[in-house]
């Protein structure tokens, strides 16, 4: 539903949904049976190695978001591109055959 959004739109709601998860799941890194879950042994020791490992995590999926945005605008892009290429292609061959209609009409 958030892609259908106006950028802006789209960035205020994504935030939102994230402040309310971190809201009903604790901080991230802060350990395990104190809200931050279990991420395996340095995030369930919490401290301030839990919180670079959550942060780490986040941007790293930030960055794999992006990337796959990227090539799925890259894909739409190539997409256009070849359509754009089979209406030329078409139109040659609507041409093409209006000329042999043409010259039917003209040997009459």
């Amino acid at each position: 539903m958030a892609r259908f959004l106006r950028p802006g739109v789209r960035g205020y709601i994504i935030s939102q949904l994230r402040m309310a998860s971190d809201h009903q799941m604790g901080e991230l890194g802060k350990g395990a049976g104190k809200g931050g879950g279990a991420g395996g042994s340095v995030r369930e020791a919490g401290g301030a190695m839990g919180k670079k490992q959550a942060a780490e995590e986040e941007m790293y999926f930030r960055r794999k978001e992006q990337e796959q945005l990227a090539a799925l605008k890259q894909h739409h892009q190539d997409e256009i591109e070849h359509h754009k290429k089979e209406i030329e292609r078409m139109q040659r061959e609507i041409d093409r055959h209006k000329g042999k209609i043409r010259m039917l009409k003209h040997d009459d």
